[in-house]
């Protein structure tokens, strides 16, 4: 089976822009970023409770942005890792005003 180029697949409800969340994918319209989705699904919750904590997003974005977190896995895996509480702490261990 031939493997798909994620560059060609277009999600129509996710952007980047470099003034929110320092240019992560997100849903178009909204500060919320694929990584948030993509936790919320990986802790087990389906789209239906996905949409009943961001009563503002319809099914369709919060699809759309869960494919996204497939085709772009190491990415999202990435940034998961990258906004863990441990990973933050751990990375600004020797700042004053994190003790």
């Amino acid at each position: 089976m031939a493997q798909t180029d994620t560059k060609e697949i277009i999600h129509p409800y996710i952007v980047r822009n470099p003034e929110i969340l320092g240019g992560e994918p997100t849903i178009q319209g909204t500060r919320i970023g694929v990584r948030h989705l993509a936790e919320w699904d990986r802790q087990g919750y389906s789209v239906d409770e996905i949409v009943g904590m961001y009563p503002h997003l319809t099914h369709a974005q919060v699809h759309d942005a869960l494919s996204f977190a497939f085709d772009h896995k190491a990415e999202i895996d990435l940034l998961i890792e990258e906004n863990k509480a441990s990973t933050i702490k751990a990375k600004y261990q020797d700042r004053p005003w994190l003790k």
